[in-house]
């Protein structure tokens, strides 16, 4: 893990323990991480299970990647440098919401199995859930919802994730979301299902 660059900080711990907050809350926080191609559903279906977790009495929020570009990096384009630099910022910020017991759902394409690693390696155990949601690629390019793989087709945009730039998929997701097959509401309850046998949906 690279170091910080300042020498002159020190790390603060925290008054109130993890236990301390999840008695405080009823539940447990983690992070699920939705990984997949453009198009692939990952936002549809992240939003979904955020939505059914409210539902639940749980507290739940959905970082998706266009918004965080919009604002915390913003400063950030797509070469494989900013791609990294991407995934780690939101990986950082992803668990924070989750010690705050957040159940935290995350839609990146992530297109590099080391920077999905790199997430779950500054996790607690047991709190990343790698969600691969699994649409080939002539669907997502057939659904292109934003009309990016036209564009990238057709030059505009350099360095596309399936087109011009890799996609690595998962060797040991958690879950894999087939999109083309199921609708929105069976992937979301395939994720809830999940979390609530590793006992992060429980009711209060």
């Amino acid at each position: 893990m690279a170091q910080p660059k300042s020498k002159n900080i020190t790390w603060h711990h925290a008054n109130v323990t993890t236990a301390e907050r999840q008695d405080a809350t009823g539940q447990r926080g983690c992070v699920v991480w939705f990984t997949g191609l453009s198009g692939s559903g990952k936002s549809t279906v992240s939003r979904r299970v955020e939505q059914l977790l409210l539902e639940r009495g749980r507290t739940s929020y959905s970082l998706d990647g266009d918004n965080i570009r919009h604002g915390l990096n913003k400063d950030l384009g797509f070469s494989p440098e900013d791609r990294t630099e991407n995934i780690r910022r939101i990986g950082e910020v992803a668990k924070l919401f989750a010690d705050a017991t957040v159940i935290t759902t995350t839609a990146f394409i992530s297109p590099y199995r080391e920077d999905r690693d790199s997430v779950r390696s500054i996790m607690p155990p047991g709190t990343f859930v790698e969600v691969f949601v699994d649409a080939p690629l002539e669907v997502c390019e057939e659904r292109d919802p934003k009309g990016l793989y036209k564009k990238a087709r057709a030059g505009i945009i350099p360095e596309f994730t399936g087109i011009s730039a890799p996609y690595e998929e998962p060797e040991s997701p958690e879950i894999v979301l087939k999109t083309a097959d199921h609708d929105v509401d069976a992937c979301a309850n395939q994720v809830i299902a999940f979390l609530a046998a590793r006992g992060f949906v429980n009711g209060r």
